[in-house]
């Protein structure tokens, strides 16, 4: 069991745990949440020693050996698979003694050992993760050096999971990941036979790979069953309990304060006032159920308004040298409210093609037509790192809105979630979750028509995600997303394109069923050779693939159709809400009556469009459930 035992720590002076008791038991898989800022980072570094507590104590099991990411990404000309191997600093020593012993029974005690620990399928294991974090055959052999910063960053992760410790430690593992890496990482902690606690923001991981929740808010250690959709109704149903009984109580307190008020001055009463002051002394106030208040992301519509296709390309690729295109094929087109997330492994060119999208990249051959028109905004997640660490929120803005007052740049710069506490802090003293923030706001500033998001949620926090999912959802022009988060994916996107085999394609299935077709490429890709298939069980398989694929392509439009319906009625009713707080204001109809009229006069048309909108729902879903039933019937 790992015990976390009143646990203090502080940074120049302010708490960041303080009293912070937990237990995890032996081979539990465990998430740990909590807002950016909270001390998430701290407690791990804690656990494994690099910090000292001021408080408390933290109790592992004896020789149990605790494994996190190497804060400095792998280098130097070993292969990939050789330096992975060199994790198992065991079996690298006994291999290593086993070419040099002379004695006889020290050389029978070292394989004995080997086989202990399995070391001659370790090659094997080490291949296996490696695959499973995106690196073939042929990138396993290449030498660390010939990698990036993010690709070293997952073969530090494929180190510490080969080398399988009996205590696990994972901060924002699928930082580095794409889509694919991700959902392998899941299923790899769903069934990894030890100890793990996973610091991470994304949903889906939170809801597959751990069996409990720990969340860290102001300084304290929570435990809640479940994955984090789980947590989410435990903590709100708390609170809800918790308003409630503050409640109670309140009245109980204001009962026994209007007692004393009216008897405390009268000698025949004096003794029972005086009781119940101390009875009132002694009541300990039920704190209000707080709730750190996410700032709204503001996506401005677009400055102009174009009629749609936005882009339209035929025949195009893209790519960095003239001879060697990366993307060929190209015919797409993009409509002003379309919202398409780009899927496929890193490196198959979904940035390339993002970048072609944006103006960065000419096409090699064939044409983008729109692109003079069209005014496209482009976060990617290296920009982060390009912001001035001198210059601070408030500069930016002042860059931006040159003939601007202070106040408007600073009423401007509070929108962004910048406060008078932030707006003047340089951008090398922000947060990864701030300097996403500034870098969003600085992409969306000039009104575009296409939003271009390249991994905007790494640093953001589960509610500053879904604060981002909302803004997306109102946001007026297009999008287009790269992202490893299913749950933003799906939240937003309502058309799917594939980066693959040099080229880029409508995909017409959903997350579900891309995640169901990528497992089972996965499953069948490697064992294929193994198990002595025949030519015909292979075009089997072949067959019910293409079969699949036909049944998802039919079903698409239908989908497509339930999906639109809904956003529609989404937007409608957030409208009628926002309409019926201005006409809960009873001095509007005596200070502003004309306003009051056209206001419930809106309101009228809105219900019948959210009613005609709710009738076009029914028919989309009931002509979806229908056809899905006919397919099911006829498989």
């Amino acid at each position: 069991m790992l015990h976390i035992n009143d646990l203090t720590y502080r940074i120049e002076g302010k708490p960041i745990l303080e009293g912070a008791t937990v237990a995890i038991p032996t081979g539990h898989k465990c998430g740990l949440v909590g807002r950016n800022g909270a001390g998430k980072t701290t407690l791990l570094k804690l656990i494994t020693g690099e910090l000292s507590p001021d408080d408390g104590t933290i109790n592992a099991p004896r020789h149990a050996r605790i494994g996190h990411i190497a804060q400095e990404a792998p280098g130097g000309d070993f292969s990939l698979i050789d330096w992975v191997l060199t994790a198992d600093t065991e079996r690298s020593s006994l291999l290593a003694e086993a070419e040099v012993s002379q004695d006889p029974a020290r050389i029978a005690a070292i394989h004995e050992r080997l086989v202990d620990i399995d070391a001659h399928s370790a090659p094997a294991r080490a291949a296996q993760i490696l695959s499973g974090l995106g690196f073939d055959e042929d990138a396993q052999r290449r030498a660390c050096k010939e990698y990036s910063g993010g690709w070293r960053m997952r073969i530090a992760l494929a180190a510490v999971l080969f080398l399988e410790p009996e205590i696990l430690l994972l901060d924002e593992p699928t930082n580095y990941l794409d889509l694919e890496g991700t959902l392998w990482l899941e299923n790899y902690l769903r069934t990894y036979p030890h100890t793990v606690l996973i610091v991470s923001h994304d949903r889906d991981l939170l809801n597959q790979a751990v069996g409990a929740i720990l969340h860290l808010d102001r300084g304290k250690i929570t435990m809640y069953a479940g994955g984090y959709d789980d947590f989410e109704e435990a903590r709100r149903e708390q609170q809800r309990l918790q308003l409630r009984l503050r409640k109670k109580q309140d009245e109980q307190r204001r009962h026994i304060q209007a007692f004393i008020d009216r008897f405390r001055a009268k000698a025949t009463k004096a003794r029972q006032a005086q009781s119940r002051m101390k009875a009132l002394a002694k009541m300990q106030p039920i704190a209000a159920a707080t709730e750190d208040r996410v700032v709204p992301f503001a996506l401005p519509a677009p400055e102009k308004m174009i009629a749609s296709p936005l882009l339209r390309l035929e025949g195009a690729s893209v790519g960095y040298a003239p001879d060697q295109p990366i993307l060929t094929k190209l015919n797409l087109r993009i409509d002003n409210d379309d919202r398409i997330a780009l899927l496929g492994q890193n490196g198959n060119g979904k940035s390339t093609f993002a970048k072609l999208i944006a103006g960065k990249l000419a096409p090699l051959s064939g044409e983008v037509f729109g692109a003079a028109k069209v005014s496209v905004g482009y976060f990617a997640q290296h920009q982060l790192d390009e912001l001035d660490p001198a210059w601070t929120p408030y500069h930016y803005i002042a860059d931006l809105m040159p003939e601007a007052t202070e106040a408007a740049k600073r009423a401007r710069l509070g929108t962004w979630g910048f406060g008078a506490d932030k707006a003047d802090t340089a951008c090398d003293d922000l947060s990864g979750g701030e300097k996403a923030r500034l870098l969003l706001a600085l992409t969306a500033f000039h009104r575009p028509n296409l939003l271009i998001l390249d991994e905007p949620t790494n640093h953001l926090d589960v509610d500053s995600r879904e604060a981002l999912i909302h803004a997306l959802s109102d946001y007026e022009g297009a999008v287009i997303l790269i992202s490893h988060d299913r749950h933003l994916v799906e939240a937003t996107a309502d058309r799917l394109w594939i980066v693959a085999g040099g080229t880029v394609k409508s995909y017409d299935g959903d997350m579900t069923s891309y995640r169901t077709d990528l497992l089972a490429e996965r499953a069948t890709r490697a064992p294929a050779a193994k198990s002595g298939d025949s030519g015909n069980d292979k075009t089997d398989r072949a067959a019910e693939r293409r079969l699949a694929a036909d049944r998802r392509a039919e079903l698409a439009p239908l989908k497509k159709a339930v999906r639109s319906a809904e956003q529609k009625l989404e937007k409608l009713n957030a409208e009628i809400v926002k309409l019926d707080t201005i006409l809960a204001d009873e001095t509007l109809y005596t200070t502003d009556p004309a306003r009051a009229q056209s206001t419930a006069q809106q309101r009228g048309r809105l219900a019948k469009e959210l009613q005609q909108a709710e009738e076009t729902w029914l028919e989309a879903s009931e002509a979806y459930e229908n056809a899905e039933a006919l397919q099911k019937q006829a498989s």
